[in-house]
């Protein structure tokens, strides 16, 4: 099983190219806080990032940065300069070809902006697992990202049959590249289990769990597949992944468990079966202290299929 692939398939991770900039001497944008990650490529020339707390970024020529959590910033050449925000423009046009702003003067910087998004948002995804801001420069191996960006610039650039599923798509593949990247930059302990997938004891651990969440895995079954003691495993996990092995499996249940409810018809007593709880009580009483919702509700409010059996909603009272 690709842990990182099931996740990004199953948060359905989507997003689009919001604006191609080309920005003449002196320039300056605010971007206000939105409700979705935010990223932006620097194709040409410099700018600085003036972030909230007073932090700046110097930022060159192929540099990409992400803003995980999509906080108010600003991209500037000079700080005397006052920033136009981005919601003045007219957005149909900016999505139709590129967007000119700023002064006369060389030299001219040229900038992508465009968003990230996760359809089903839960604890610990991708996202919230990135820095608040992500830099990342441009290596040998980046060509990848210029091409990427290109291809979304072009196809952004006249409306065609599928448009919005090829930009979705394009998306995806950048924000798969940017993970890499930013996964092979990290030292150990950083990154969550995204980081410590790499690891030789602790990614097959995740692997096993993933696989098989409703095992009753316990510290010494796990770490003795693993090639680790229980208490070195134990501490190793928590070290590397930021919680502790049962906190996580609670938690990868509990994910299981919600994309169940929201993307198939099954009843709820199989679905706790399927997650690793002997009875729809023990099952219920879990998942709503972790999503804030019983399982009934959780599928009224969130699931795809409105379509729901009688024996389902029989269990639904008994759950709520």
């Amino acid at each position: 099983m690709d842990i990182l692939a099931e996740v990004l398939d199953r948060v359905r991770l989507g997003g689009t190219l919001l604006f191609h900039f080309e920005l003449g001497q002196p320039w300056s944008l605010a971007l206000p806080q939105r409700p979705y990650a935010l990223f932006h490529y620097l194709s040409r020339g410099a700018a600085t990032l003036a972030l909230e707390g007073g932090r700046e970024l110097r930022m060159t020529a192929g540099d990409f940065v992400v803003i995980a959590r999509g906080e108010p910033h600003e991209f500037y050449s000079d700080r005397g300069t006052k920033p136009f925000s981005v919601l003045d423009l007219d957005r149909s046009s900016a999505h139709l070809g590129v967007v000119r702003h700023g002064g006369s003067a060389q030299p001219v910087s040229t900038m992508i902006c465009g968003k990230f998004t996760v359809a089903r948002p839960s604890r610990g995804n991708v996202l919230q697992l990135l820095p608040p801001v992500l830099l990342l420069k441009p290596t040998e191996d980046g060509e990848w990202l210029e091409a990427i960006l290109r291809r979304m610039v072009s196809e952004s650039a006249r409306q065609r049959p599928g448009q919005g599923v090829a930009l979705s798509r394009l998306t995806e593949v950048l924000f798969v590249e940017v993970l890499r990247s930013w996964i092979k930059s990290l030292a150990p302990g950083e990154g969550g289990w995204l980081g410590a997938m790499a690891d030789p004891h602790i990614g097959p651990a995740l692997q096993l769990i993933h696989e098989r969440p409703d095992r009753p895995w316990t510290l010494d079954d796990l770490g003795q597949r693993v090639g680790l003691g229980r208490s070195a495993f134990s501490a190793r996990f928590t070290k590397l992944v930021g919680e502790s092995m049962y906190r996580y499996l609670i938690a990868r249940r509990m994910s299981e468990a919600a994309f169940l409810l929201e993307t198939s018809d099954e009843g709820i007593a199989r679905i706790a079966s399927r997650v690793g709880y002997e009875t729809v009580a023990a099952f219920s009483k879990v998942f709503l202290r972790h999503h804030g919702l019983s399982p009934g509700r959780y599928r009224a409010v969130r699931g795809s299929d409105g379509d729901r059996t009688q024996q389902d909603v029989l269990e639904t009272a008994g759950a709520d």
